[in-house]
């Protein structure tokens, strides 16, 4: 398979002045697989854990070709992955041949430190912008930290064409604060105002890690009304699915068993997308998970404006 790298990229669309948003993508090339017109998009977020020697058989090399056959398997189309490091993306580009991506590290704005990034068939999407921007009061700004996080935190987004349906949509994929609560709240607020920004009447699509629970005040700032936010609430694709849910209804594990009431990772949408299933996989190989956090996989029709 061979890739190539986009130059850098500014988006072309008018946003907010607060967001000046640096973008960075990895083509592939496209593995012909047909779709039929139509076809649901399955959406995937996975907070993979950084690769952490201490982790022992837990550790990223006895775990990646499971994360990448998971993947697989469960026939996702666009992957928002949390935590993940430059290393471990390349070796997952290795795994997952038509897959691009996009997305930069947190700490400088290239490389170094976590990504958020969204990995996605080549085939079936593609790819007319993209960009990252920072969790802090001064979002254009590479490496800053807001409020009281502990550690610079970002989301990167892209907007995307779906060969299959002809529509265009917006996906943006975070990682929450695992300490700040006020960061929590003031990142929701800010994520919320850039997918009203970026996306100018388009559907669009939230996956991420939020470290917060249903109950918390970040996860009501992004799905109730707010004038302060502006624009609809987004849906939390668990509750509408047409099929009902699937699975735990807990996200984390931490490597030994699901831990009840915490689902900290999701799939949200915006008013009009239709959710025909969510699942939260509780896949194990030979007693051992893939990660500390469970996958969140939903299909999604009528991304269309």
């Amino acid at each position: 398979m061979s890739r190539h790298f986009a130059s850098r990229r500014r988006t072309s669309v008018p946003v907010s002045s607060l967001v000046l948003l640096l973008g960075a993508c990895t083509g592939a090339r496209p593995v012909a697989t047909p779709h039929p017109s139509g076809a649901p998009l399955r959406v995937m977020s996975f907070n993979l854990r950084y690769d952490n020697p201490g982790d022992g058989l837990n550790a990223w090399p006895n775990r990646k070709d499971r994360v990448a056959q998971l993947m697989r398997v469960h026939e996702a189309d666009v992957i928002g992955v949390q935590e993940a490091l430059q290393h471990q993306l390349t070796d997952l580009d290795a795994r997952l041949p038509g897959f691009a991506r996009v997305g930069v590290g947190r700490a400088d704005g290239r490389t170094r430190g976590e990504f958020s990034a969204i990995l996605y068939r080549a085939d079936r999407l593609t790819l007319r912008d993209s960009g990252t921007f920072w969790l802090s009061e001064t979002p254009t700004v590479v490496g800053s930290k807001g409020w009281d996080t502990a550690i610079e935190r970002i989301a990167t987004w892209a907007r995307f064409s779906d060969r299959a349906t002809g529509c265009t949509f917006v996906h943006l994929n975070t990682h929450f604060d695992h300490i700040g609560e006020r960061a929590r709240q003031e990142s929701a607020r800010l994520v919320r105002r850039q997918l009203l920004a970026l996306s100018q009447g388009q559907p669009y699509v939230l996956t991420g890690d939020l470290n917060a629970d249903p109950t918390s005040v970040p996860y009501r700032v992004l799905t109730r009304d707010s004038v302060e936010a502006g624009g609809p609430p987004l849906r939390d694709a668990f509750a509408i699915s047409d099929a009902g849910h699937y699975g735990p209804t807990s996200s984390w594990n931490a490597f030994t068993a699901i831990e009840p009431e915490r689902r900290i990772d999701y799939v949200l949408v915006s008013p009009g997308v239709r959710v025909g299933t969510h699942a939260i996989l509780p896949d194990m190989w030979d007693g051992r998970f893939p990660s500390d956090h469970l996958p969140v996989v939903a299909s999604l029709t009528r991304l269309c404006r």
